[in-house]
């Protein structure tokens, strides 16, 4: 069999650190590792480049089919491409219908596969209307369960009431599926939120105030009690604060099977970006202040944070246009910038081991989803990389995700993608794009127990 691809000189970026080593790709894969290698068919020259496991986005919203509008496929995954992504998790919301059924879940696998520019998995969705399609959801290959503890702002989407999140769990234990949560309380978020509206209340720190730290506090203790009674495992995605990482990981010492994730959005922009930036701010929950950031960044470098996923969820102008902040749809584009994120604010800013920023995008979803081809530059796995210039300084510009509102348009990072290769085919390519219909469908290596 010919050899595709040497990869020479490059720093490759391993478990153990930063390492000089070349790379043999062959069929699709890696299958050798090491210094100075034998010459290949196709040699490609990376020093001076760092090279990083593909990205493994475990939060993404792509809302095909129904709402392609706000993002699909083959605009979405040239920006995760671009952000050095190889490997998407889409959720089962906001495409409409949500992904409640097997025969949804079905559609839009299809779709992906046409039209997706990267691999990718799907989550589906746990509600009080499918309760009694989980078992096939997961039969049919979802990556996990995903529950909203509080209203999701989609009512073809409803919160799970407890018992629902409990049977839930109890189900997704059965398939060795993980059951993922929006932590938020719904009694504290919608109390507040109507006692603002009754008060005429509409502007930015009138929502965020709707949203305190407490919210979400109250519901990842909830969730955590549900996991540790069901013997689910938990993932608790999009943590906004350093107490509620810390209150999951309290719990991940006790036993419980919890990972913890957070968002580049709430690493980077604090509450008074949002006043300033509006719209393309909003999300739930909030941005905090710096002070909370700050506990947040403390509780990740303590390595306590396993997964930093983008939760990119873009929508299209008409729903990020009023007066009143409340009206809103709450969702951040952020596809493209977690590796740039964890670069600068993490590398760069707080000495964040490159080895850290390639677990948390890479390698740590990858094995919390049983995605075992996925997030590591080994032998015997796809040879997803991202070639990156470390130290390149440039304004973010080049976005391309369907619409123009990013908060992270202009920001100056450190660390430049140069290409992202799937499977050994550069995907990207200083800023050129493959043709769709090379992705694969992905399910999770799992085992049910009884």
């Amino acid at each position: 069999m010919s050899v595709d691809l040497l990869l020479r000189g490059g720093m490759l970026v391993t478990p153990g650190g930063p390492r000089r080593l070349d790379l043999r790709v062959q069929d699709g894969q890696i299958v050798e590792v090491g210094e100075e290698l034998s010459a290949g068919v196709q040699e490609l020259d990376a020093t001076g480049l760092h090279v990083f496991p593909g990205v493994v986005d475990a939060h993404v919203h792509l809302n095909e089919p129904g709402r392609t509008d706000w993002e699909g496929f083959e605009t979405g995954t040239r920006a995760l491409a671009a952000g050095g992504a190889t490997t998407f998790l889409d959720m089962p919301l906001n495409s409409s219908p949500p992904v409640l059924t097997r025969q949804r879940l079905e559609e839009k696998a299809a779709l992906g596969l046409q039209k997706s520019l990267l691999d990718f998995g799907l989550w589906g969705g746990l509600t009080p209307l499918n309760l009694d399609q989980l078992d096939e959801l997961a039969q049919a290959g979802v990556i996990g369960l995903k529950a909203f503890m509080s209203h999701s702002g989609l009512d073809e989407f409803p919160a799970a009431d407890d018992l629902t999140l409990y049977q839930g769990m109890q189900t997704a234990r059965r398939h060795g599926l993980v059951v993922a949560t929006h932590a938020e309380s719904n009694e504290f978020t919608r109390r507040l939120t109507e006692l603002a509206r009754a008060e005429g209340k509409t502007g930015v720190r009138d929502y965020l105030a709707t949203r305190p730290v407490i919210t979400e506090l109250e519901a990842v203790q909830r969730a955590l009690l549900f996991a540790h009674e069901t013997g689910a495992a938990l993932h608790l995605v999009h943590l906004s604060s350093g107490e509620a990482v810390a209150l999951a990981f309290e719990g991940k010492q006790k036993g419980i099977d919890v990972s913890i994730e957070t968002c580049p959005h709430y690493l980077h922009f604090t509450d008074a970006d949002v006043e300033r930036l509006g719209a393309a701010l909003k999300c739930a929950p909030p941005l905090r202040s710096s002070a909370v950031q700050g506990d947040l960044w403390r509780e990740l470098l303590a390595g306590h944070v396993d997964v930093v996923g983008s939760d990119h969820s873009p929508a299209p102008p008409g729903l990020k246009t009023s007066k009143d902040f409340f009206q809103l749809w709450g969702g951040i584009s952020g596809a493209q910038s977690t590796l740039n994120v964890l670069l600068e604010d993490g590398h760069h800013a707080r000495r964040l081991p490159l080895e850290v920023v390639a677990a948390l995008s890479a390698l740590n979803p990858a094995q919390r989803f049983g995605l075992t081809q996925k997030g590591r530059l080994e032998v015997g796995a796809d040879a997803d990389f991202a070639l990156v210039n470390l130290h390149e300084s440039f304004p973010l510009t080049d976005l391309y995700d369907r619409w123009a509102q990013n908060p992270y348009r202009g920001v100056t990072f450190r660390g430049r993608v140069q290409v992202t290769y799937l499977r050994g085919q550069a995907v990207y390519q200083h800023g050129q794009f493959a043709a769709p219909g090379q992705a694969r469908l992905l399910r999770p290596a799992q085992k049910e127990s009884t």
